[in-house]
C-alpha cells in the first residue's frame, strides 16, 4: 500500500512539524512542546489524595470495596461525596484530616488546617444496578464486568529511561525535588502548593534542548523574590536538567507574579479529577477523559488506563517501536474490551495490526484479569495521586514493569521488518 505524506500547517508561518502519513500525524521538523505538573499541595491534587486516601482505607479493610469518592477542598473546608460499598468500618473524617496533615497543611494561616478545618461527609452505597453488571458470578461463568463504559489510552516513548515524554518527566522531577526540599526543611520558607512547566525543543521525535522552565511555589511572607529565584534555579532545577539538553541557558520564569503566599485550597477551590493531563502524559498522546483518583479498580477509567500504559510501555521496551499509543474501550457490565487499538506512530518495526493482534492475546484485558495481573486489590493508590500515575519506579506501580518485554519480542523474532 502506498503511503501519502501531506504537510499539516500548525498555523505558524514556515513551521510544519507534522505530516499526515495514512491516518497518522507524524512529527517532523523542529518544534516546541510544553507539559506541566503540580505538587501534592495543589488544591486539585490535595482533593485527589483525599479521594485515594479514602479508597486505600477501604481496600485495606475490605479488598472487594467498591469506591467512587469525590472531594472538594476550599478555605477551611473539605467535603467528600460519592458512592462506597465496603465492609471496612472507617472514620472518614480521620482519613481526610490525616491526608491534609501529611501533605503539609497544618497551620490556620495557610487557609486550611488538618486539625481545625470542617469535614463534611455525604456518601451513599453503590447503585445495585451497577453492582449486578460488575459482580462476578462463578455459577453462571460471568466474569467481573467493566464498572462503566469508556475509552482509555496508554502511551510510551524513548524520550527518557522511564519511557515517558521528556516535558512531563522533567516537570514531575522538578516538583518531586521541591517537595523533598520542603519536607526535609532544606529551607524554611517553602509551602505545599507549587507548579512546574517545561518546554522542550524537538527535532522530529528527538528532544534536543530545554527551552523554557516555569516554576511557581507557595512561600512564607518574609522571603524575598531574589532568594526564591536563586534557590529554585540553582538548587532545584538546574541539577535535574539533562546536560545534553541544557547546553544553552533555558529561559526561566520563577514565581513570575512576584508573590505566591496565598495558595492551596485558600487560593483556589480544589476538586478530584481536574488534573488528568498532569496524571498521564502531559498532553502528549490522547486521553479518554476519565479521571483516576477515588475509583476502585473495577472502574476501567483507572485499571484499564494503567493496563494500556503497561501494554504500550512493554511494546516500546521490547524494541517493537520507538513510540506507541494504545487504546482500550469497554461497555458497562461487559468483560471483554469492545476494541483494542495499537498505533506506533510510524516508528514500529512490525505492522501495527500484527502488534495489536498479538498484544490482545498476550496481555489480560478483562477487568478481573487486569486487577489480578496488576495486583490492584491493595492500598497502593494514594501514592499515585501526586507526581503522576506513570513513569514511576516504586514497586507498587506494577503497570510500569517491563519484565515481559523480552518474551513479547520473542513472538516477533521470525517476523521480517
Amino acid at each position: 500500500m502506498r503511503t501519502f505524506r501531506i504537510a499539516v500547517d500548525r498555523g505558524q508561518p514556515g513551521q510544519r512539524p507534522f505530516v499526515l502519513e495514512g491516518a497518522r500525524l507524524v512529527a517532523v521538523g523542529k518544534y516546541l512542546f510544553t507539559s506541566e505538573s503540580v505538587s501534592m499541595g495543589h488544591p486539585d491534587k490535595l482533593a485527589d489524595q483525599i479521594s485515594d486516601g479514602v479508597l486505600d482505607a477501604c481496600i485495606a479493610g475490605d479488598p472487594q470495596s467498591r469506591v467512587a469518592c469525590e472531594t472538594m477542598v476550599t478555605t477551611g473546608l473539605a467535603i467528600i461525596a460519592g458512592e462506597i460499598t465496603t465492609q471496612s468500618g472507617l472514620d472518614y473524617q480521620r482519613v481526610v484530616r490525616d491526608v491534609i496533615r501529611d501533605v503539609g497543611y497544618t497551620d490556620d494561616n495557610m487557609g486550611i488546617c488538618a486539625d481545625t478545618c470542617a469535614v463534611m461527609v455525604s456518601l451513599d452505597r453503590q447503585s445495585p444496578d451497577i453492582k449486578q453488571g460488575v459482580d462476578e458470578d462463578s455459577q453462571s461463568g460471568k466474569e467481573i464486568g467493566a464498572g462503566d463504559q469508556g475509552l482509555m489510552f496508554g502511551f510510551a516513548c524513548r524520550d527518557t529511561p522511564e519511557l515517558m515524554p521528556m516535558p512531563i518527566a522533567l516537570s514531575h522531577r522538578i516538583l518531586n525535588r521541591l517537595t523533598e526540599a520542603r519536607r526535609n526543611a532544606d529551607v524554611d520558607w517553602l509551602r505545599p502548593d507549587s507548579k512546574s512547566q517545561v518546554t522542550v525543543a524537538y527535532d522530529g521525535n528527538q528532544p534536543v534542548r530545554i527551552d523554557t522552565v516555569v516554576v511557581s511555589t507557595q512561600h512564607t511572607p518574609d522571603v524575598t523574590l531574589d532568594e526564591i529565584q536563586d534557590y529554585i534555579k540553582g538548587q532545584i532545577v538546574k541539577p535535574l536538567l539533562p546536560e545534553s539538553l541544557a547546553g544553552d541557558e533555558p529561559i526561566f520564569h520563577v514565581n513570575p507574579t512576584g508573590r505566591f503566599v496565598t495558595g492551596g485550597p485558600h487560593g483556589d477551590c480544589g476538586l478530584t479529577g481536574r488534573k488528568i493531563i498532569v496524571d498521564t502524559y502531559g498532553g502528549w498522546g490522547r486521553h479518554g477523559g476519565g479521571a483516576f483518583s477515588g475509583k476502585d479498580p473495577t472502574k476501567v477509567d483507572r485499571s484499564a488506563a494503567y493496563m494500556a500504559r503497561h501494554v504500550a510501555k512493554t511494546i516500546v521496551a521490547a524494541g517493537l517501536a520507538e513510540r506507541c499509543e494504545v487504546q482500550l474501550a469497554y461497555a458497562i457490565g461487559v468483560s471483554e474490551p469492545v476494541s483494542v487499538y495499537v498505533d506506533t506512530l510510524g516508528t514500529g518495526t512490525v505492522d501495527d495490526g500484527r502488534i495489536c493482534e498479538v498484544a490482545r492475546d498476550f496481555f489480560p484485558l478483562t477487568p478481573g484479569a487486569i486487577i489480578d495481573y496488576l495486583k490492584l486489590r491493595r492500598p497502593v493508590f494514594r501514592q499515585t495521586a501526586a507526581g503522576g500515575h506513570f513513569g514511576r519506579s516504586e514497586p507498587e506501580f506494577t503497570w510500569e514493569d517491563t519484565s515481559r518485554a523480552e518474551e513479547l519480542a520473542g513472538l516477533f523474532s521470525s517476523t521480517s521488518t
